[in-house]
């Protein structure tokens, strides 16, 4: 039977995308690893890849085409033997779950090989649904092998052609790991304030313009929602002095002009929480449910701001980077960040996050942490500001306020002060940062 090629899941977050432009047309001949088409996700656009061989008979949905539900067909693949008359008889997709994604551990580290589209299934003896590849359908059939006592090695267990040349007729398949426990009851839903009728209906006099939500601006509204509901915040601020900073700084980019490196404050920052977390390990953790994961390297996710929404990407471990090495690596994954192109793999994962502001002028705020992180710093901008100095007297140094958000679950008060103030003495001992 024809194969259906369904609209994968290229995200733990997504739902739904864009078939942003089709890179094969009806009548192409592909083959496993073959690229068919370009989908635009909740964060970035991304590249599909074909799992089997075959022709593709007939493209279903249209370059184009917005809010293509994950798992909904949108091209239909033939084996060897078919033909386009045989598609009206191609098996039905199966529904796609209406769990919601959880922001979780497990899902900040999706593997890539479990988001190509499933395979078609047929039911085993005991209605279950077996998933297998049709050239491994085909070579069962001719080897007369039953398909549901064969143990697939491929994305989420899907039976692939190793997998049926190498099984012995009659033979059991290996047991399973044990099943994950069942998901709770689901909690009821918190209120969300008014609705889109509601909410129009007070402005139907006003001239408003309205604006449709896409992808990334739900996911958005969504994460940062639930964070606020669900996550427990407190807020320790302190003021830093950068002075030494700025100057240790200017002489270091005037030994790297030569190089083409130019360090920014932030750069200096991504190192002193990178080294903090270190410093004060029990706070490099995550919420994951029903336990916290200590982390041992320093991932440090930074927010870069783009149009229509942000991104985090994440160093990952950035405490054994030099500053002129996470300089580059965040100038690049900034500028992809802005261009859409990152792969989820690096904006997903770190304990902990970076929101500068002060670039835009913000003297202090409050961030919103992005679960699963324990915590997020956000940095004000450096001002010129009168302090008393160690002797006593009145001076003026250039002083840059920041505030750690905090999960309450993972990091208790005395825990994230000691963090905070780890960060403090790096940034204002910032020749220690690369001893």
């Amino acid at each position: 039977m024809p194969t259906e090629i369904l609209m994968p899941a290229l995200s733990p977050t997504m739902e739904e995308g864009t078939l942003a432009k089709w890179l094969v047309k009806e009548g192409d001949t592909v083959s496993s690893g073959d690229l068919l088409a370009e989908i635009e996700t909740d964060k970035a656009t991304m590249e599909f890849e074909a799992v089997d061989e075959g022709v593709i008979g007939k493209i279903m949905v249209a370059e184009g085409t917005e809010g293509v539900k994950v798992n909904v067909p949108i091209a239909v693949l033939l084996e060897d033997g078919e033909s386009a008359d045989d598609i009206s008889s191609a098996p039905a997709a199966a529904p796609a779950p209406e769990a919601a994604p959880t922001p979780d551990a497990a899902t900040e580290a999706a593997p890539a090989a479990e988001t190509a589209a499933p395979a078609p299934a047929a039911p085993s003896h005991d209605g279950t649904r077996v998933f297998a590849s049709p050239l491994a359908r085909r070579i069962a059939a001719d080897k007369g092998l039953d398909l549901s006592q064969i143990k697939g090695s491929g994305p989420k267990g899907r039976i692939v052609k190793a997998d049926v040349e190498n099984a012995v007729p009659g033979a059991k398949p290996a047991a399973a790991p044990a099943a994950a426990a069942a998901a709770a009851p689901a909690a009821a839903a918190a209120p969300t304030g008014p609705s889109t009728d509601q909410v129009t209906a007070m402005f139907a006099d006003r001239d408003y313009e309205e604006v449709s939500l896409d992808g990334m601006r739900k996911t958005i509204a969504a994460r940062l929602g639930e964070a606020k509901q669900t996550i427990p915040h407190f807020y320790l601020r302190r003021d830093i002095e950068l002075d030494a900073l700025l100057a240790f700084r200017s002489t270091l980019n005037k030994q790297l002009e030569g190089r083409g490196v130019k360090l920014s404050v932030n750069d200096f920052i991504i190192k002193a929480c990178a080294l903090a977390l270190q410093a004060v390990p029990d706070a490099n953790a995550v919420w994951a449910g029903d336990r916290i994961l200590k982390l041992k390297p320093s991932d440090v996710a930074v927010a870069v701001a783009i149009e229509g929404g942000l991104f985090t990407p994440v160093l990952k471990d950035a405490d054994m980077k030099s500053l002129s090495a996470l300089s580059a690596e965040m100038k690049d994954l900034a500028g992809r960040a802005r261009d859409r192109k990152l792969a989820p793999h690096e904006y997903q994962g770190g304990s902990f996050a970076i929101s500068n502001l002060g670039m835009f002028g913000i003297d202090n705020f409050d961030a919103v942490i992005n679960p699963p992180h324990g915590s997020i710093l956000a940095v004000g901008a450096g001002v010129k500001k009168p302090v008393v100095k160690d002797d006593g007297t009145l001076g003026v140094a250039t002083v840059m306020s920041v505030t750690l958000s905090v999960d309450h679950r993972v990091i208790d008060g005395a825990l994230g002060a000691e963090f905070l103030t780890a960060i403090k003495e790096n940034l204002e001992n910032p020749i220690g940062m690369l001893a």
